[in-house]
């Protein structure tokens, strides 16, 4: 018998399930991710330690979203990057048309604070509400400098 402590993490389903009710509803799935030396993203779309990414097909190409990482190459300004982001560093996934989707608990790893409310593994991921201002928009999601950031709002 699986003891709950040995299972895996039920991060990457949830993402997986929700970047699916996106897609099949004409929704953009965008995710918020926590940036630290793990995650590899374009640093001057970074801001406070955060980005948010468009992981639409349009926007992508080669998209795995696995148990450990999702991978995909994205144009940024016109220029394609590999991107590589540990499911761990997931703070959100939702839809950017209407805000809904899910946020996770962040883990402090290596000693690090958490970046929200402590939080463990078993600890469940809250539905969320994202508003965005107008000129978040775009295929290639925010731009660097300008814009505001998304607002995640707990919906209970």
């Amino acid at each position: 018998m699986i003891d709950a402590t040995d299972s895996s993490s039920t991060r990457p389903y949830l993402i997986r399930a929700l970047y699916e009710w996106c897609t099949d509803n004409g929704f953009t799935p965008f995710i918020a991710v926590l940036v630290d030396e793990s995650v590899r993203v374009p640093n001057e779309y970074v801001k406070d330690g955060e980005i948010v990414l468009n992981i639409s097909f349009d926007a992508t190409s080669a998209l795995k979203l696995g148990n450990e990482y999702i991978e995909f190459k994205g144009r940024f300004g016109g220029v394609a990057r590999d991107i590589l982001v540990p499911v761990d560093r997931v703070l959100a996934i939702y839809a950017r048309e209407n805000g809904q989707g899910m946020a996770f608990p962040m883990l402090a790893s290596s000693g690090e604070a958490s970046a929200q409310a402590p939080a463990t593994e078993g600890e469940p991921a809250t539905l969320i509400s994202v508003s965005t201002s107008p000129d978040d928009k775009g295929p290639d999601g925010p731009r660097p400098g300008g814009g505001s950031r998304p607002a995640l709002t707990r919906v209970k």
